[in-house]
């Protein structure tokens, strides 16, 4: 065995930390999945899978129209994600490619389900990079605490359970920030550890573009702007840098229009970039009573931050700010949630500041406030499912 795979063997642990984050994740695919054997197929069920297996298997037989749902401007990655499952599972089953996702539903009896696993994999894979994300920044404690509120958000769950480009935006646009502020980390060290890193987030930046181009564009905004501040001495990568990561994003994005031009084209014809502020969307996440430990959470978490100054740094300030600028983000030109993009950072400076709270000679009282609160949201989110 070479020595390089054999040390990355020997890095690889599952450990209690890594064990108790894999069964938090357990329970998040636990309610995912109780959620979905309660629901009925939508009209909007439909739409995602049909017009996802015809990006998938055949042109849309209208003129000039990328799909049968028209040219799509709110974000590819959705519906090729809702029909690949369907496309995957007729080619297995010799099914003909005629076959209607409506007499799908009658030979396939979790076709429900299908449809749907690729969202429950991308709120698993957002939940797995909190963790990876936070517990390095914070150390077990803060790990755990974010973790916690993530996978019993009744958001996130709601998210998870019916196509939509929300909880891939949410997912792409966490993983471009983190990966990006890694790859500044990275440019102060040897030139052959960028690589792999810059790699990895042109592929996070295509995602991103391919699942809405508002959240694309703010992740390449906080990108330079985090960058900048990071990475010293190496600024002057930062156009080249920039340039790289807007043409790979591109062609990612061309690519999911199955490489057509007028589809592509609208893109830059639609509206789906405008962007506006505004407080209602925000007011309606904390005001939800089924977020109610969240909400308290989220307040301590401020306070917190506010008065002690231990907390007001780097890895505290950076999801705090990320986190307030989408909660007054709405995007006018189409549908979309920037409050969900922002549930994620949220809850890592939630977990950052009560991990410093706990490094205190508070920590005992705070220790049982912050059970309090965890325990809190999990009974709310529990009782909460049937409504989801």
């Amino acid at each position: 065995m070479p020595p390089s795979t054999a040390h990355s063997i020997r890095k690889f642990r599952f450990n209690r930390p890594q064990q108790i984050a894999a069964v938090l994740l357990l329970m998040l695919l636990a309610q995912c999945l109780w959620v979905v054997k309660h629901q009925t197929l939508s009209e909007s069920d439909y739409e995602f899978a049909r017009c996802g297996r015809e990006m998938w298997e055949k042109p849309s037989p209208l003129a000039g129209y990328f799909t049968s749902c028209g040219n799509i401007h709110d974000g590819t990655l959705a519906y090729r994600a809702a029909g690949l499952p369907l496309t995957i599972q007729r080619i297995l089953a010799g099914q003909a490619s005629s076959t209607s996702t409506w007499e799908m539903r009658h030979e396939v009896s979790y076709v429900k389900l299908l449809m749907r696993l690729p969202f429950i994999f991308a709120g698993l894979a957002l939940g797995a990079c909190i963790w990876w994300v936070t517990r390095r920044l914070y150390g077990n404690t803060g790990g755990y605490i974010a973790l916690s509120l993530y996978c019993f958000a009744p958001p996130i769950v709601r998210a998870c359970t019916y196509p939509n480009n929300e909880i891939l935006a949410a997912f792409g646009l966490f993983a471009v920030v983190y990966t990006a502020i890694g790859v500044a980390h990275a440019m102060q060290g040897p030139k052959k550890k960028w690589r792999p890193r810059i790699v990895l987030l042109t592929l996070a930046f295509g995602f991103t573009a391919a699942a809405h181009v508002s959240a694309f564009l703010l992740g390449l905004i906080l990108t330079i702007a985090f960058m900048a501040y990071v990475a010293e001495g190496r600024r002057a990568y930062l156009p080249t840098l920039a340039i790289v990561w807007v043409l790979g994003a591109l062609f990612l994005l061309f690519a999911s229009y199955a490489f057509r031009p007028d589809a592509f084209s609208y893109v830059f014809r639609s509206e789906s970039a405008k962007m506006w502020f505004s407080l209602g969307q925000a007011g309606a996440l904390f005001a939800s009573l089924i977020n109610s430990g969240i909400t308290i959470a989220a307040a301590g978490a401020l306070g917190l931050y506010l008065a002690f100054r231990r907390s007001r740094y780097f890895g505290n300030t950076t999801p705090l700010l990320v986190a307030a600028f989408l909660l007054l983000l709405v995007t006018p030109g189409v549908q979309s949630e920037p409050w969900l993009w922002a549930l994620p950072f949220l809850l890592a400076f939630i977990g950052g500041v009560f991990a410093d709270v706990l490094e205190t000679r508070y920590r005992k009282p705070f220790l049982w406030v912050t059970g309090a609160i965890v325990l809190a949201q999990v009974s709310l989110c529990v009782a909460g499912l049937p409504l989801l």
